[in-house]
């Protein structure tokens, strides 16, 4: 078959299950984004590359699937930069394509050549895989060797050169192969690990599942939520996976963050760490809440990336290999063999429910502005179970983490990078993956709401119900608290602040979406029913307290021991500091 290289490209991807596809069109790419559309494709044109970057980012992670976009030479491949980063941390298998120009004048030793750079050489540290297509011939291999790559071991993101004068050139092409023809399409443990594995489990007393992100990338939701059910036992969230499985929500407590979490972790005498690299903000399985019982518990650690067990902590039983396929094998091992719940796993789930009773009644209302806490319990109580969730930002997201009132079972954040402004092109990203038929739930601080505010034309354009509930404090909000506690109350706060006179509500409507001004904390909740019952974009403002914002975020002392390789006032010790 003798098809253009764009052509050969969006096969290939279609054989995988792709069908999404984000970028700028640009002279290089104009055809292939004009191909994919007319095949059924969803094609996505944001307003930043970095923007399309993030929401290919998202809907790989809904999809289970590879996300895929691009960026035109030079300039566009630039702004990708801060997406390929992100995806890198954030272990996110999502494939670049970057134009350039013709070979002839790459190689060239001449001065001033304009929309160029040294694209290769610029972003080949953060990739697991770079590959440059400079013959026709080559687009097979290097397109499955990206796929290949970024799928396997612990995912990650590639990138992919298409020179200006490649991806017009035809060849006759062989059939493209299915995937299970030239890529590791399955990874299931042996039978002596799964033994050993099955040994730990039915000891153990009081065992818990570690779930981390990795779960929800895979889509493993429901295999996760059968084991824990087989198991009998707690299922800990690492910041990063604060999701629950559907049927598991009264059994699911968050690490660190609940006194549930706290006691489970530490009575634990196994845990099953699964889709969790095990790092700081589970402490790396030794410090903190495992700590004084940590002689006496066993590990078992599910991991794709076989270099990446061992490493933080000790494992007794390492399962290297695939969620997908490890847990399916465990359920198989455990059907005839159920626990019993423990004393204490009852005793836990009713703390937990307790805990949380207590919480909400102590969330201060009443206040002349709204209050942080009361913001979060207002924004998320009336969200519908279908709803996916979206976060984004500093002392907003902080909150969230102690008081939303919505369990969600799918949420977009990057929590290992922490990077400001992701939330609308993840809501985006996820929105597209889910065809358009689950609203979007974006909770986020108004700094980091302002990085890719243009992207709600992007989301009214493509019909998308995003419902953006945006806290506003008119400042950095967890900057403002470093000022205070590093400098003292009555410091500068240089920069600190911006201007409340900004209104998004305002803003959302000349892109065409629906917005609210809500200043009174009993008409928020009602305020995102209307806009989850429009079907449409929506951006919902509300002024919150801006000291409470900066420093009366819960939990603050846990958050802040993750770092634990700063001087004192910002590691673990960092209470003591003021």
């Amino acid at each position: 078959m003798t098809v253009k290289v764009y052509e050969r490209i969006l096969d290939l991807l279609e054989a995988e299950g792709i069908n999404s596809l984000f970028g700028i069109p640009d002279p290089g790419f104009i055809h292939m984004a004009m191909t994919a559309e007319q095949r059924g494709w969803n094609v996505v044109s944001p307003h930043h590359e970095q923007a399309g970057g993030f929401m290919a980012d998202a809907w790989s992670r809904m999809s289970g699937k590879p996300g895929v976009c691009f960026g035109t030479q030079g300039p566009g491949v630039s702004n990708l930069a801060a997406a390929m980063i992100v995806a890198a941390k954030e272990n996110s298998p999502t494939i670049f394509f970057g134009g350039q120009r013709s070979r002839v004048a790459y190689q060239r030793a001449r001065r001033g050549r304009i929309q160029y750079i040294d694209q290769v050489s610029n972003f080949k540290p953060m990739m697991k895989y770079v590959g440059i297509v400079e013959e026709p011939d080559q687009c097979d291999e290097i397109v499955r060797e990206a796929i290949r790559q970024v799928t396997s071991g612990k995912p990650g993101p590639a990138y992919i050169e298409l020179p200006l004068s490649v991806i017009h050139e035809t060849y006759n092409w062989p059939p493209v192969m299915a995937p299970e023809k030239y890529r590791l399409v399955e990874q299931a443990a042996s039978e002596s690990m799964i033994s050993r594995a099955i040994e730990l489990i039915t000891a153990a007393r009081n065992p818990v599942l570690l779930v981390g992100q990795g779960m929800f990338t895979s889509r493993s939701h429901q295999v996760v939520g059968e084991l824990a059910q087989l198991m009998a036992c707690p299922i800990l969230q690492t910041s990063g996976c604060a999701m629950v499985i559907e049927g598991m929500e009264d059994r699911t407590f968050a690490y660190g963050f609940s006194p549930a979490g706290r006691a489970a972790a530490d009575a634990s005498d196994l845990c099953i760490a699964i889709g969790t690299e095990l790092g700081e903000p589970v402490h790396m399985g030794i410090g903190r809440h495992w700590e004084n019982n940590d002689a006496n518990r066993k590990w078992i650690q599910i991991e794709r990336d076989a270099m990446a067990l061992n490493v933080n902590r000790p494992i007794d039983v390492p399962l290297a290999g695939d969620i997908r396929d490890i847990v399916p094998q465990l359920l198989e091992a455990l059907k005839d063999k159920p626990r019993k719940p423990s004393a204490e796993f009852e005793t836990w789930k009713k703390q937990q429910k307790e805990w949380k009773a207590e919480l909400l009644e102590s969330v201060p209302k009443g206040g002349e502005l709204v209050h942080p806490a009361r913001f979060i319990v207002e924004a998320t109580k009336s969200i519908p179970q279908n709803a996916i969730y979206a976060a984004d930002g500093g002392s907003v997201t902080i909150f969230g983490w102690t008081y939303s009132q919505y369990q969600p079972r799918d949420l977009v954040w990057n929590q290992n990078t922490g990077h400001l402004g992701t939330g609308l092109p993840y809501a985006i990203g996820a929105a597209i993956a889910a065809g358009g038929e689950r609203p979007v739930v974006l909770v986020t601080g108004d700094s980091s709401f302002m990085f890719h505010i243009a992207e709600l034309e992007t989301a009214v354009r493509k019909k998308l119900p995003i419902i953006c509930v945006v806290g506003c404090d008119y400042s950095w909000g967890l900057e403002v608290g470093c000022w205070r506690k590093q400098v003292g109350p009555d410091s500068p706060e240089t920069e600190a602040h911006w201007g409340d006179w900004v209104r998004f509500d305002q803003i959302a409507k000349g892109f065409g979406a629906h917005g609210e001004f809500v200043e009174r904390e009993e008409d928020i909740a009602a305020a995102v029913e209307r806009a989850i019952a429009s079907g449409k974009t929506s951006v919902i403002q509300v002024p919150i307290d801006p000291d409470a914002n900066a420093m009366d975020a819960p939990n603050y002392e846990e958050f802040k021991s993750w770092y634990t390789d700063f001087k004192a006032g910002y590691g673990a010790d960092a209470e003591d500091a003021y």
